[in-house]
């Protein structure tokens, strides 16, 4: 083994061990001011969850908003999924993700992705280019980038949002492992079979607690909408064997059970399972309420101990 592989494989530990085996998505921190948000952050730590993953869309910055909950926290994990490559340059990023892992050292992880045409082009008024390459070029720049001021205290890791085998082997390749969102277990199968051993596989699950399958899918399907529309995720699941029929419009019922998990704690316990027995070394788990934009604080509460012993 290499120097440079002893190098990698201690950044693939360290993004490993700052989210541990289970983490919450959520978007909901962004609709509730910040004094509320911080509160709400505290308390998921406290529930025994690892890990707090944030997006990047319209919201808050993914960069001042993991500044802000890791302060507002004591020893949980942040991470972006993800912090969008056309949102700032090589630079800015690299800096940005120096700046904070060295405030709050083992605690960031840097979710990256290429985001999606309409948002990239349509919203922020950049070509959106060929991802794969588009994102080599962007984490080389980063390498190169130069740091002026006070260096964190070990390299910080690096994850990247990959669906198709040829951004699973550049994350292989050039970051600490994967961050795969939409998917289900299958998916975490075939990402950790490309990915070999050693890089983090970290998929995000959808779950909605609901009494009976009409009340889960209606839920399902209200947080699926928007997915089904964006070629990235559609194409994917398309290469898991999903046909046509399927992915129609708001999805059957084959797709939308495979990937919200709904029901009860043990329903959402056993997918959860489903995705670390297929490789994953954490799942982040994306609660949707009966009304999207709710902060889900009680299902929080209610799933904990369920989830986070496994």
């Amino acid at each position: 083994m290499t120097p440079a592989d002893d190098t990698r494989t201690e950044v693939q530990r360290a993004a490993a061990d700052r989210i541990g085996r289970v983490g919450v998505w959520t978007f909901t921190l962004d609709t509730q001011p910040w004094s509320q948000a911080a509160d709400t952050a505290a308390e998921i730590e406290s529930l025994g969850y690892r890990a707090i993953w944030v997006p990047e869309t319209v919201g808050r910055d993914a960069l001042v908003n993991s500044t802000l909950i890791l302060g507002a926290t004591r020893t949980i994990g942040v991470a972006t999924g993800i912090a969008s490559i056309y949102g700032r340059d090589a630079v800015a990023m690299a800096c940005g993700q120096k700046a904070v892992a060295e405030a709050f050292p083992g605690r960031f992880l840097l979710g990256l992705g290429v985001s999606h045409a309409p948002m990239v082009q349509g919203l922020r008024g950049h070509s959106y280019e060929k991802p794969v390459e588009t994102m080599r070029a962007y984490l080389e720049k980063m390498d190169a980038s130069p740091y002026m001021a006070a260096a964190p205290q070990e390299t910080p890791p690096r994850v990247l949002a990959a669906l198709g085998p040829r951004m699973i082997g550049l994350a292989r390749d050039l970051a600490a492992g994967v961050h795969n969102y939409l998917v289900p277990p299958e998916h975490t199968a075939y990402a950790r079979e490309r990915l070999g051993p050693g890089p983090v596989l970290a998929p995000e699950q959808a779950v909605c607690f609901a009494a009976d399958a009409e009340e889960g899918r209606r839920i399902a399907r209200g947080h699926l909408r928007g997915y089904l529309r964006l070629p990235n995720y559609v194409n994917n699941l398309r290469r898991l064997g999903f046909s046509e029929d399927d992915i129609a419009g708001e999805g059957s019922d084959r797709l939308v059970d495979a990937i919200v998990a709904w029901g009860d704690e043990e329903a959402i316990a056993a997918r959860v399972r489903g995705h670390l027995d297929a490789g994953a070394d954490h799942v982040c788990i994306q609660v949707l309420g009966a009304q999207l934009t709710t902060v889900p604080v009680d299902d929080w509460r209610r799933l904990a101990p369920a989830v986070t012993g496994l």
